[in-house]
């Protein structure tokens, strides 16, 4: 957030959009800008942008479209896709009410849109520049290696299946790891998931190549399938081997239930929980025919209830999940723009605090990623939103009613977390020990979670 007397690109705890937060009314209407306020201060316009984002978010709710426009109006005099954070964070949230307004009109939505989809191999490359600008991924797979590296210890035959395989470098660092491994590295498969074969083939080649180099054994299994349309069996999980799962920000898009939007229902509280457990059917095939579900349809999304199940009837040595920690997935919209407002002025004040305003490759990640992202929890409903984000201790109570035990993630994976981040010199940044649980936090906020779970009979 650009402050008093700071350089473009800087950024500190004061000045920070999220203290605006802490000092806003939640109550919208204020006046219609006049021209003085384009003058006003970053940290005056920052606190003027959230309350008419709120005001205009309260209009959009109630479906007040003359109010809403009016809104949006006001906001695009003050509003920038290139300016200072709340600038930027404003210019995504209006798009994304704008598109929620739209949708009322679909064959002006339609015409509207139909030249703005973003390809996956455009998604590929703008995550590949989030791991490269931020340190969340990096500290993600640093975790989830040193996690795997330890609870593999010993074991000949390991097989990972990695839920969304895109990024060969989490890969290529555990390689390394575990050919210095004292009793010699094991023979390692590595099953990965993702939609685009194109993708798949660069991840065997490069990983394959690495793996001759250190002269392990090792397999490239390749799913082509988007993660809800996974057939487990062809995860093809021999028996004799240790199994590990690694899932990098994806289970939250299973959250989506096909009825959502008739009724409304998320997993809001505990109460909404009811364990279904079915002890008598020990494989997989059994569960998956018999439908077995470990919650409740109206608790939680089928699909994540089948997905989990099926996982739990693997028996994983180790599963690692990483989150983001924030609650994208409340019933009501207003509920939802606070929480995203809250999330992504983070997001976007790490940008601010490395990255020249300037950059293209900054500007593609707010767009592509932060706006599309934002866009989805504000502007979607039913099976269409996918980025139901939810936090920890929302996960927590989701897979221990699955049938999955805590791992708790030792102080040697935080340890090189932080390592990682001084090396790197990431400034900001904390990793905060949660029970067993890792939170990645950027000053005082938590933006990302990171939990271990293994397999655990029923008694």
């Amino acid at each position: 957030m650009e402050g008093m007397g700071q350089e473009e690109g800087s950024s500190s705890v004061t000045s920070s959009p999220l203290q605006f937060f802490s000092m806003m009314s939640l109550s919208p209407g204020i006046g219609s800008p006049y021209p003085w306020l384009r003058e006003l201060k970053s940290e005056d316009r920052g606190l003027c942008l959230i309350h008419l984002l709120v005001a205009c978010a309260n209009h959009v709710a109630a479906n007040n479209i003359e109010n809403a426009n009016i809104g949006l109006e006001q906001i695009s005099h003050l509003a920038s896709s290139d300016g200072d954070t709340m600038q930027r964070i404003a210019a995504y949230f209006t798009e994304a009410f704008a598109d929620r307004m739209l949708k009322g009109w679909p064959g002006l939505h339609k015409a509207l849109n139909s030249t703005k989809i973003i390809s996956i191999y455009e998604k590929i490359l703008v995550q590949k520049l989030f791991f490269e600008l931020c340190p969340f991924l990096k500290l993600a797979y640093v975790i989830t290696n040193q996690a795997i590296v330890e609870a593999m210890e010993g074991e000949k035959m390991v097989h990972i299946i990695d839920l969304n395989s895109f990024e060969p470098a989490q890969w290529v660092n555990l390689l390394q790891t575990l050919s210095a491994r004292p009793e010699g590295p094991p023979h390692l498969r590595i099953t990965g998931i993702h939609e685009k074969k194109e993708v798949l083939e660069q991840m065997a080649l490069r990983l394959t190549g690495e793996a001759e180099k250190l002269d392990i054994p090792f397999q490239f299994n390749p799913i082509v399938s988007k993660l809800e349309n996974l057939d487990i069996e062809s995860l093809r999980v021999k028996t004799g081997e240790a199994l590990a799962v690694s899932s990098v920000l994806q289970l939250h898009s299973l959250l989506a239930n096909d009825d959502d939007i008739h009724q409304g229902k998320s997993l809001s509280t505990s109460s909404n929980l009811r364990k279904v457990l079915q002890v008598n059917q020990r494989t997989l095939g059994d569960w998956l025919e018999k439908d077995v579900l470990v919650y409740s349809p109206t608790a939680d999304s089928q699909k994540m209830g089948r997905f989990l199940s099926a996982l739990w009837g693997l028996s994983p040595k180790l599963m690692v999940i990483t989150e983001q920690e924030s609650n994208h997935n409340g019933c009501t919209l207003m509920e939802r723009v606070m929480e995203a407002l809250y999330f992504y002025a983070a997001l976007f004040d790490c940008l601010e605090s490395t990255v020249s305003r300037s950059s293209v490759e900054r500007q593609k990640v707010e767009k592509m990623l932060f706006g599309e992202e934002i866009k989805n929890i504000i502007a979607c409903e039913g099976v269409e939103r996918k980025e139901r984000h939810e936090k920890l201790e929302k996960w927590i109570l989701r897979l221990e009613l699955a049938g999955f035990g805590k791992v708790p993630l030792s102080y040697h994976g935080m340890l090189q977390a932080t390592r990682l981040l001084q090396s790197y010199g990431y400034d900001g940044y904390r990793i905060k020990d949660e029970n067993g649980f890792l939170l990645i936090c950027w000053q005082d906020r938590p933006l990302f979670s990171v939990s271990a779970w293994r397999f655990r009979r029923y008694n």
